[in-house]
């Protein structure tokens, strides 16, 4: 038997964000956290190059993906593919609202669809030995109610599912666009920790609005897992003490200099292989958020990177132009 997943803090799927790259990166900074790749459909992989979605560094794990679809059929072969590939997670798509995922009958529409997902579940389960988890919404539309979500976390729950992740809003799949269903809907906390109460034996992390290590910390009093999204992202090194906060580690991690040191090596060999450089360094602009020389760090990629045959020198120099130090606060 593996270890079990250590599920206390996570960073989410998020499409166009977390791909290989950006997995690799953020596990320089936080050697614990639980990442997950963007969401690939069945059809991608069954039909698409199945290497360039599913191939990932070693060193990225713990590392779960993300699948999108609404087969049983089709979500098992993934999930198998999953396994093999060697991923610690396959996770199911039940919260996207966008219309494009709506016209492929995955996503937050499936939340309509319990026995469907119960379905889906079932099927991954009966094929591989990694756990299964679904991350969904609290609702969808005006099917809202706290009674119709424990019916469909009842009905996941018995076919297997190893773990739920909720995001704490419903979701319009009219009317808001997929940006503004992260934004507009009011967090339910509260109906996430009522859900624990009410499925105690059920593993479940809570996705929402979540943007420090403390905040996290106090959710973790009552739930076994917290998903940070865009914060993570947008802005890495707040993740650069939850190996020690979140997980209890008593070495000192790197800084953001040896971050980008390591980080090197890794870009020198994408480049080797072809990939242009652009699609690195545009995961890595938040790493000095906060610190001297910030602004200076984003402008010299954000002119840089795309330039034909840019190479390692470029991250080198603006790094060169950063400080490790915290910016000293505003005089009074």
């Amino acid at each position: 038997m593996s270890t079990p997943l250590d599920r206390r803090l996570s960073v989410a799927p998020m499409m166009d964000w977390t791909d290989r790259h950006c997995r690799y990166f953020l596990r320089l900074i936080t050697r614990r956290t639980l990442l997950y790749s963007e969401m690939v459909t069945t059809g991608a992989l069954i039909h698409g190059d199945r290497q360039r979605h599913l191939g990932f560094d070693p060193a990225e794990h713990p590392v779960a993906l993300q699948l999108g679809g609404s087969s049983p059929e089709d979500l098992a072969t993934c999930a198998q593919m999953a396994e093999d590939y060697g991923y610690d997670e396959v996770n199911l798509n039940v919260g996207c609202p966008s219309d494009r995922v709506q016209n492929g009958r995955f996503g937050a529409c499936l939340m309509a669809e319990p026995e469907l997902v119960a379905g889906c579940v079932a099927a991954m389960k009966a094929v591989i030995e990694v756990p299964v988890t679904v991350k969904t919404r609290i609702g969808i539309d005006h099917r809202d109610s706290y009674e119709e979500l424990t019916g469909f976390v009842r009905q996941v729950a018995a076919a297997g599912c190893d773990a739920l992740i909720v995001h704490a809003r419903k979701a319009w799949l009219q009317g808001l666009s997929p940006r503004e269903n992260r934004e507009i809907p009011p967090l339910r906390y509260d109906w996430v920790e009522r859900l624990k109460g009410d499925f105690p034996a059920l593993p479940m992390a809570i996705n929402g609005g979540i943007t420090t290590l403390p905040q996290a910390s106090a959710l973790l009093e009552r739930l076994d897992g917290v998903m940070i999204g865009r914060e993570a992202y947008q802005n890495p090194w707040m993740l650069s003490q939850a190996d020690t906060l979140i997980f209890g580690d008593t070495d000192q991690g790197p800084t953001a200099h040896e971050v980008l040191a390591a980080y090197i090596p890794y870009v020198e060999r994408n480049l080797a292989a072809g990939v242009p450089l652009i699609a690195m360094t545009r995961h890595i602009l938040g790493l000095f958020q906060g610190r001297p020389g910030a602004r200076a760090w984003r402008r010299h990629l954000s002119e840089n990177a795309h330039r034909r045959g840019a190479g390692v020198e470029v991250l080198k120099d603006a790094g060169a132009k950063t400080s490790d130090q915290p910016r000293d606060p505003a005089p009074p």
